[in-house]
């Protein structure tokens, strides 16, 4: 994990399962992912806290896992 807010320049996306009420809100920067590989990822509630890096294949495993988890 990177302490720094965001990568430099990166625009983040909320993740289509965020739900829009406060609960389970995960953002992305898909400019830099495709610039980098590496995918940075972070809690939209706090965008000032921790940033995941994940490498693509680490990140389309967490996607798989959304998806196959019941919430």
């Amino acid at each position: 994990m990177s302490n720094t807010p965001a990568p430099y320049g990166s625009a983040w996306v909320k993740s289509t399962y965020s739900d829009g009420q406060g609960g389970q809100c995960v953002e992305w920067a898909p400019t830099y992912a495709s610039t980098h590989g590496i995918v940075p990822v972070r809690d939209s509630k706090n965008p000032g806290g921790p940033t995941l890096m994940l490498s693509t294949e680490g990140f389309a495993g967490l996607v798989a896992l959304a998806r196959d988890t019941d919430a």
